[in-house]
């Protein structure tokens, strides 16, 4: 039903070209996509369900231990968050999706903040979709990505906690997963798969990120 999402040059192999986090500064936090950086810097955005384990992913990719607020408590993050990294790129933090104690008020609110960022925001170059590897495919995450092809999003999936698991229950998650996805999607997006505890992932992540910034930039100078 749905195809990829992501240009082929952006499906390459990667080389091992290890970007480095120099800086990571917090900017602005709102709830309103309207109100975010009007400047035309990539934007790498990072969601999920509740509890996936995002501000901890975020903060070992930067190598902050506090850059985003980590808390016990499912649902903290209600605020579009952006952080400015190596002062060429933002990194953003958005609230996580489906936790059943929010009113459903709020829970329409926060649907409808996440959607118009998603949608509309112009300088979002891939958005990061979290899915916990503990868990069986879940509909909600399910109708998210799904959400994302039909609206062209151009995003990759990261899985997260995998240290939690035995390396055989890895391996059957994720493809159990990834055979979910391709009852519907004619070729699957990118995957990742991560530990913050551990650190797993980050290479990866931060050379997918750096391929597409270079990317981009490519684009824009062959446009000029």
């Amino acid at each position: 039903m749905y195809a990829k999402v992501l240009g082929k040059s952006y499906l390459c192999h990667i080389k091992k070209i290890r970007m480095e986090i120099k800086s990571a500064e917090f900017l602005i936090s709102n709830t309103d996509y309207r109100k975010c950086p009007t400047n035309s810097l990539p934007e790498f955005a990072f969601i999920g369900r509740s509890n996936v384990g995002k501000s901890s992913l975020i903060n070992m990719l930067t190598g902050r231990k506090a850059l985003a607020m980590t808390s016990s408590t499912p649902g903290k993050t209600m605020l579009i968050n952006h952080f400015l990294i190596n002062k060429a790129w933002h990194l953003v933090d958005l609230p996580g999706y489906g936790y059943a104690k929010r009113g459903k008020s709020a829970m329409e609110a926060l649907k409808r903040l996440i959607e118009s960022y998603v949608v509309c925001r112009e300088q979002l170059t891939c958005l990061f979709v979290l899915i916990d590897s503990r868990l069986k495919p879940q509909k909600i995450d399910l109708s998210f990505i799904n959400f994302l092809g039909e609206h062209g999003i151009p995003f990759a999936i990261v899985f997260t906690k995998v240290d939690k698991l035995r390396a055989g229950e890895r391996k059957k998650n994720i493809q159990t997963f990834l055979q979910t996805l391709q009852e519907q999607w004619e070729e699957l997006p990118p995957h990742f798969v991560t530990s913050s505890e551990k650190g797993e992932g980050r290479n990866e992540l931060l050379d997918y990120m750096d391929s597409i910034i270079k990317e981009v930039s490519q684009q824009e100078q062959a446009g000029d």
